[in-house]
């Protein structure tokens, strides 16, 4: 998350032109027997509204995945609302 929030400021120039986030989407790289998804976003999520305050306050959608790029462990993205 911290690297979204990031690509944002770098986007926009300026994390107040931010009016809110408007989702968060998740891919957790895991075994098909882990049900912990929404608990590993939950760090993202609670960050999101830590930097943003209300604005910050968002729908979600997490899932598992075998693999991801680079071999990460967890893959985030964001759909913001810029003013």
């Amino acid at each position: 998350m911290i690297n979204v929030i990031a690509q944002v400021k770098a986007a926009v120039g300026d994390l107040s032109r931010v009016k809110r986030v408007v989702r968060l989407g998740g891919f957790i790289a895991c075994t098909p027997d882990f049900t912990a998804h929404a608990s590993v976003m939950n760090g993202a999520s609670d960050l999101a509204v830590e930097v943003f305050g209300d604005a910050g306050r968002h729908a979600r959608s997490t899932v598992g995945v075998p693999s991801l790029p680079l071999d990460a462990p967890v893959e985030v993205e964001g759909l913001f609302e810029i003013g």
